[in-house]
């Protein structure tokens, strides 16, 4: 068989490398794509920085993202039971008030709170404690279906 594969005609064909091993690329499941699309949706963090500790480029996050948002992506049910806090929203105090004195020697009673957890309503006071309020709300969708 006489084949010519367009080399020297001294024998020596060059230098070939072989790699092993994986080749650089990183096939992610659809749960950590999304995971890492939500947490880059987290405000005050920076797509940069989310892409570079997971070592992936910004415009994969921000198409995982884009596909998130659409419902291409969806989050994995156990990244759901992690607790999830929604932002705070504190209203500016109403400049206008009334000009009636204070009454002395009576306290202010502690702010309501009120949450809707897998829809139920929870009313807690505003003096709970962190770790009964986190308690009362994973009791809440542990009974939920």
């Amino acid at each position: 068989m006489d084949v010519s594969l367009g080399g020297s005609r001294d024998g020596f064909a060059g230098r070939i490398e072989v790699l092993e091993g994986r080749s650089g690329r990183r096939n992610r499941s659809e749960a950590e794509r999304a995971r890492i699309a939500a947490e880059s949706l987290v405000p005050g963090v920076r797509v940069a920085e989310v892409a570079r500790r997971h070592e992936v480029t910004r415009w994969q996050v921000y198409d995982w993202r884009k596909k998130l948002k659409a419902g291409v992506l969806a989050l994995p049910a156990e990244t759901a039971k992690e607790p999830m806090f929604a932002a705070l929203v504190v209203e500016p105090k109403p400049t206008c008030r009334s000009h009636r004195p204070k009454k002395r020697g009576v306290t202010a009673k502690p702010g309501k709170i009120e949450l809707v957890v897998d829809g139920v309503t929870l009313r807690v006071s505003a003096d709970i404690d962190d770790a009964q309020l986190t308690k009362t709300i994973r009791a809440i969708r542990a009974a939920s279906p």
